[in-house]
């Protein structure tokens, strides 16, 4: 008789639930991986980093908070509090699950584990005019952009992980710095950490940077450009080039050697405004919005938004 009781009293409470429209109900039933993320509004994004599993991380320009979220759910909290006076733009995790952060027009880049949002250590790499746009972290060192100045910034990594004092390298080669305006801007490197690709924004031309001298090469994409060129994404000898203020993603397929290409096409979507940064899990893209010139940007609403990668 007990146990009657009991069975009764436990189909009565999940009907409840069911009625209700329970959370443990709602998410059981929730579409996994949605194609639009919110972020908290006023978080004002600017870079994405996927990192194992379903999570990603995303931080505000306005403060450098990082948001940690899960792809699979939507779901997500602040990792990392921002602070007055701190920025932050392009974002790369590591093998030792650190988190790397450029820090924008603060001319620094910061260190966090990814764990526990705990700082680790901050760089000062440029002073004013500068801004750290993007970074990718090579097996043995980390490279940033500065779209302020013609260098890159390499923090080398030891072989257990531990960090190096940055360096300055000067670009050369073909690169041609355009004074007054946003220059090198989204940065992604090979496997092996032998090449770097980057775009200057201001004109969307891309090169290929021997990581090593600062050499760089204009990559010809026969006639083609990628003006307003923002994050990029290696993968291979795919390329994928967010062009921000156009809300497009130039899909590139590269040649050996990395020194030349042609555009395959233009990705869009309804839900873009303003991306900047992109990265992927499989076949599936993901892009934040910055939404850069909206009204009352601290209070808007900003999303992560999913692209399927073409054939």
């Amino acid at each position: 008789m007990l146990r009657t009781v009991v069975i009764l009293a436990a189909f009565g409470a999940l009907a409840a639930a069911l009625a209700a429209g329970s959370p443990a109900s709602s998410a059981k039933h929730a579409k996994p991986f949605p194609e639009v993320i919110q972020l908290p509004n006023g978080f004002r994004p600017e870079g994405i980093e996927i990192g194992r599993g379903t999570t990603f991380y995303t931080g505000s320009v306005a403060n450098g908070a990082i948001y940690r979220g899960d792809l699979r759910t939507g779901t997500g909290a602040i990792l990392i509090p921002g602070a007055t006076g701190l920025a932050a733009t392009g974002i790369e995790l590591d093998r030792h699950k650190r988190l790397w952060v450029a820090g924008a027009g603060t001319g620094a880049a910061r260190v966090y584990s990814a764990r526990t949002g705990a700082l680790l250590r901050t760089y000062q790499l440029g002073t004013a005019p500068t801004f750290i746009n993007d970074v990718v972290v090579t097996p043995k060192a980390a490279f940033f952009t500065d779209s302020m100045k013609s260098v890159i910034y390499r923090v080398p990594i030891g072989p257990h992980g531990g960090l190096g004092n940055a360096q300055t390298i000067p670009l050369g080669g073909d690169y041609v710095h355009v004074a007054g305006a946003f220059n090198l801007n989204g940065i992604d490197a090979t496997r092996s950490g032998k090449w770097l690709v980057a775009v200057q924004s201001t004109n969307g031309r891309l090169y290929r940077i021997n990581s090593r001298t600062g050499v760089a090469r204009l990559i010809s994409l026969a006639g083609e450009s990628v003006p307003n060129g923002d994050g990029i994404l290696l993968d291979g000898r795919r390329l994928y080039v967010v062009q921000n203020q156009l809300n497009l993603v130039a899909v590139i397929s590269l040649r050996p050697g990395l020194v030349s290409g042609r555009v395959l096409t233009r990705l869009s979507d309804p839900d873009f405004s303003v991306p900047t940064t992109i990265d992927d899990l499989g076949k599936r893209l993901y892009a934040v919005n910055a939404r850069f010139g909206v009204a009352n940007p601290d209070t808007a609403e900003y999303q992560v938004v999913q692209l399927r990668k073409p054939h």
